[in-house]
């Protein structure tokens, strides 16, 4: 019996012994090896990196804001990194923030037009030292995930803050949307409004309760929307925050 556990002891240590050396624990110099390779494409040209204590820090500079965001995605999806701290730096051009947020508001407004989505988008963007923040409604998380992309991807953008509220699954708020878009959009006086895809009525729903966002032309196109919107079965409340061309802002 002795002699079988001082074999079967001698098996296992053999064993443990020839655990290839991938399942050990990597060094720093190995981890910084191994982000660099996966940061090694020409948009990250700029980043260098450093491991200590299995956290990896990034510094030096990039192009535009969304090269930053996938450089500590991929850094931190590195097997054996603890924690990314992201001091990379956006050196692309500066743009003045109002032609920045005018640039922005544009493109928002104007994405994910064609996929049914956009009157139930009520996303809005703000501009300050070339931080952009994003606050408002999306309809879906895809929604959501499209404009915070686009806001990447254009230059001047020094950082983002995504503040959207993703509307959450309800097949009860889907069908009062349904139903107040085409008692809004049914109205002979309001019909003009879906003419332009980028500037519609945005309709927000969430637990019965109906806001209406946007700019429409006259005081009576904005009452009108309201009273069409109390008129869908299900709903519980409106609020009309339409804004009326060269008028301040007022609920309704």
């Amino acid at each position: 019996m002795k002699l079988f556990s001082r074999f079967f002891f001698a098996a296992v240590l053999t064993a443990v012994l020839s655990i290839p050396a991938a399942f050990a624990q990597q060094s720093d110099t190995e981890l910084q090896a191994s982000v660099q390779k996966a940061l090694n494409n020409s948009s990250f040209k700029g980043v260098r990196v450093s491991v200590q204590k299995g956290e990896a820090t990034l510094t030096g500079s990039v192009d535009l804001y969304d090269s930053k965001s996938r450089a500590d995605k991929k850094a931190a999806h590195v097997k054996g990194i603890v924690g990314v701290r992201n001091q990379i730096e956006v050196a692309g051009p500066d743009v003045p923030d109002a032609q920045l947020q005018d640039k922005l508001v544009k493109a928002v407004s104007w994405d994910r037009v064609g996929y049914r989505t956009t009157p139930f988008n009520a996303i809005s963007v703000g501009v300050q030292n070339g931080v952009v923040t994003l606050g408002g409604y999306a309809w879906g998380p895809t929604d959501a995930a499209s404009a915070v992309g686009l806001v990447e991807n254009t230059k001047g953008v020094k950082d983002v803050v995504d503040n959207i509220t993703v509307n959450p699954p309800s097949p009860m708020d889907d069908g009062i949307r349904q139903a107040t878009y085409r008692a809004v959009y049914g109205f002979a006086m309001l019909n003009k409004y879906a003419i332009d895809p980028a500037k519609p009525i945005r309709i927000q729903v969430s637990g019965g309760h109906v806001t209406l966002y946007g700019a429409v032309d006259t005081q009576a196109d904005k009452d009108a929307a309201g009273i069409r919107a109390k008129t869908v079965s299900g709903v519980f409340s409106v609020d009309n925050e339409l804004q009326v061309a060269n008028q301040p802002s007022e609920k309704k």
